[in-house]
């Protein structure tokens, strides 16, 4: 029987990475689509050879160069829809393979961009914390400024919409009310889809 695929989402600062990590305390596999990404294209990775077809500058000896696509995608406007091509279904089958690996009754996938890319679930939780709190936890990010906050926002789902169409919503405020809330939720979903 495969297991319960919890989707789990959030907009930047929203708390995702400390909730999954909550997930991992309770034993529930996590697979992170951030991870997998970096997995791809790390030297050897699957979508090396795949990036270079597209985008030579951008693969070196250890692998692709994140900076290098980033120029790359701002200088051509087909650039970003022509990689994602290529990456999206390298992504898809690292995520197949995870799950087929896990026997266990409950999976979370990390994805980032969840509604976006549509993944495969059979459930949404999205993690949430009021505009203030994300604002001030982005923003202590080494590097990270207030115009490439916008930019970023401006990319992703509002989070109200994300917050609407998920089936769980956990707020991020503090640790140990969110480290709570996974822990009823795992209990929840474990026990009904044992």
């Amino acid at each position: 029987m495969s297991p319960y695929r919890l989707g789990l989402t959030g907009s930047i600062g929203m708390g995702k990475s400390t909730t999954s990590g909550f997930f991992r305390e309770m034993g529930v596999p996590v697979w992170d689509a951030d991870a997998a990404v970096h997995r791809l294209y790390a030297q050897g990775g699957a979508a090396v050879e795949a990036v270079r077809q597209i985008c030579p500058e951008a693969v070196t000896t250890t692998g692709v160069d994140r900076a290098a696509l980033k120029r790359w995608i701002a200088q051509d406007s087909s650039a970003l829809a022509r990689l994602e091509a290529v990456v999206h279904p390298l992504v898809a089958a690292d995520r197949e393979e995870f799950i087929n690996a896990a026997d266990v009754p409950l999976v979370v996938l990390d994805i980032p961009l969840l509604f976006e890319v549509g993944a495969d679930v059979d459930g949404v939780l999205v993690v949430t914390a009021p505009p203030d709190v994300q604002r001030a936890r982005v923003l202590s990010r080494e590097g990270m400024s207030p115009a490439q906050l916008e930019t970023i926002l401006a990319r992703q789902m509002p989070d109200a919409e994300k917050r609407a169409r998920a089936d769980f919503v956990i707020e991020t405020l503090d640790m140990d009310s969110t480290r709570q809330a996974v822990q009823d939720l795992v209990s929840r979903l474990r026990d009904s889809h044992a």
